[in-house]
């Protein structure tokens, strides 16, 4: 009993939105700047991913609400924004081609809310189980497989869309159809995508002639001058309002009840769904942590995002998770605390109750050239450029996902991949049991780089920090590695000895480049050394030393002990 209460105790605190709560305060003025900004820009993208949806585009609007309140308020990342994302947004889609009703397969809208708010639930129990954390153990070519395919899966499904055609019901029918699509497209309907994509494109360039229009995101100029161009050329071309059918408020509001007594036929969709939104989540919520040199609560957050589905399933809202370009926006204009999601969401709540009219005019083709670029910016153009370099394994494992993913599941490509990744590195894998976090890093005294004759307390107290990794440096162990440094006490210079690192897979070079590069971001001075030949040449080949700089590798005892000798003013004799 005692155990049972200690669990529900710990797990209340873990998910308790109090803290959320206390930090409103903190950064108001900039957080309702950069919420309302983030709103704008939420707007195109909301319309958008219900459009792919299937569920119609006020439905997108309704979970970037919910996401953004509700996740917000719940959330365990402080500046993270949550709403509709490509990849939930396609995993629905294909959903919604078993969920139809009647000979015009048309969407079957409880069953939708159902799997939703179902997928909500789901959510919140694994946050209780405090299993989300493993996330950081996802091998990055999953992660690329992923993003690409989900990239390539975006701009086929919208390519019907922007040339003014029927969108076709799923991947299969739209590459089948190819053919057709491109022999009967609508040329007024290219009248409206084609400039926006040229917008899109080219908007940083315009911005830097013209310096006002720096405070409009490209996706809200592409919608007014999208919008502008269908209204006053009056053109024949699908529109929003032709599926909202009208923006009257009875539309506008819906509350979907689930239905419970087809459980069955929901669990296994909306368990996937509840697996894509702690991946897209928590991925989104890595990004973050790098860019504020903060780290989330991994259980929190999946608990957030349970709340925010459950009441997007309620509310008739698309699946939610945390979107890693609306995070990205938010940190960018000066978020700090959840108070800027939550003004988010009330922004595309009184843009819905006062605009709902000009939303109906908005051209499908439009939202299709912001999904288009969406499309190609979610791609991973890190492992793009290097695909040919990368190590064997890590490439069947990209190629795999990233197949899967497109022409059959986008939860299956990620198991599929993950378990290949961790068959291929089963001897690796002993060595995730055989470490502690206190063999990574450690101070000056005791290591090879400990000057002699010098007192070892005095020496442990300088700003000098050794992150020493032992084994294999792959997917399966940076995580501990990562966390080991982000507990270390302050310094000024950082050494990587790589002596014991026997080899090096995608993921941990990243892993590792990432650490590096943010670490010489806090004016950290890097210097890496002992690597082994092996590692060394697969380092190359992934740009590793070109991407921190050449004066910051491969440095040697002699060359960095008369820096430290410098530096701290220490008397030893260098030749002893």
């Amino acid at each position: 009993m005692n155990r049972i209460l200690f669990f529900l105790k710990s797990n209340l605190e873990e998910i308790n939105p109090r803290s959320n709560i206390s930090s409103l305060g903190i950064n108001v003025k900039g957080d309702i700047l950069a919420g309302i900004t983030v709103g704008i820009i939420a707007l195109p993208l909301a319309l958008a991913f219900g459009e792919i949806s299937r569920l119609g585009p006020i439905a997108g609007i309704w979970g970037a609400i919910a996401g953004g309140l509700v996740g917000g308020l719940f959330g365990g990342c402080m500046v993270g924004v949550s709403g509709p994302t490509a990849p939930k947004a396609a995993q629905i889609a294909a959903f919604m081609s078993f969920f139809v009703i009647g000979e015009l397969n048309n969407p079957d809208l409880v069953a939708a809310f159902s799997i939703i708010f179902l997928s909500g639930l789901i959510l919140v129990g694994v946050s209780l189980l405090k299993i989300s954390r493993f996330i950081h153990y996802t091998p990055y070519p999953v992660i690329a497989g992923f993003m690409c395919g989900i990239g390539v899966i975006v701009i086929l499904t919208q390519l019907n869309s922007f040339v003014g055609l029927e969108v076709q019901s799923n991947i299969h029918n739209v590459i089948l159809n190819m053919s057709y699509t491109f022999q009967n497209y609508n040329t007024e309907a290219l009248m409206v995508s084609l400039p926006c994509l040229l917008i899109l494109f080219l908007w940083p360039f315009i911005v830097k002639k013209i310096e006002r229009l720096g405070t409009i995101p490209s996706p809200l100029a592409a919608l007014i001058v999208g919008t502008s161009i269908a209204y006053f050329m009056n053109l024949n071309i699908p529109y929003i309002g032709d599926k909202m059918g009208s923006a009257s408020e009875s539309k506008v509001f819906s509350f979907y009840i689930p239905d419970f007594s087809r459980i069955k036929e929901f669990f296994f969709p909306a368990l996937a769904l509840a697996g894509l939104a702690i991946l897209d989540s928590l991925l989104s919520c890595k990004v973050a942590d790098n860019l504020t040199s903060t780290r989330h609560s991994s259980d929190r957050e999946t608990f957030g995002q349970g709340m925010a589905n459950m009441v997007a399933g309620l509310f008739g809202g698309v699946t939610t998770a945390t979107a890693t370009m609306r995070t990205v926006a938010n940190i960018k204009f000066g978020a700090k605390t959840p108070l800027a999601s939550i003004v988010h969401g009330l922004t595309l709540l009184a843009i819905l109750l006062g605009l709902g009219s000009l939303v109906a005019i908005i051209p499908t083709a439009c939202l299709a050239a912001i999904l288009f670029k969406v499309g190609i910016e979610i791609m991973d153009y890190r492992i793009l450029p290097v695909l040919k370099k990368i190590p064997t394994t890590d490439l069947l494992v990209f190629i795999t996902v990233l197949l899967v993913t497109i022409f059959e599941d986008l939860m299956v490509a990620i198991a599929i991949g993950t378990i290949f990744a961790i068959v291929s590195s089963s001897n690796e894998m002993k060595s995730v049991f055989n470490f502690s976090s206190k063999n990574f890093v450690s101070g000056l005294a005791e290591t090879e780089f400990a000057p002699k004759n010098c007192d070892k307390k005095h020496l442990n107290n300088l700003p000098v920090r050794i992150l020493k990794p032992k084994g294999p440096l792959f997917f399966g162990n940076i995580e501990s590695m990562i966390k080991s440094y982000s507990l270390a006490d302050d310094h000024e210079i950082l050494i990587v000895d790589l002596s014991n690192v026997s080899m090096v897979d995608l993921t941990g070079a990243y892993a590792l480049e990432d650490l590096i590069k943010n670490s010489m971001k806090k004016n950290i001075e890097v210097f890496i050394s002992g690597i082994d030949l092996r590692v060394e040449k697969t380092l190359q080949k992934l740009n590793f030393i070109e991407n921190i700089g050449l004066n910051n590798f491969n440095n040697s005892k002699i060359s960095i002990l008369p820096i430290l000798k410098k530096r701290y003013n220490l008397s030893f004799d260098f030749k002893a």
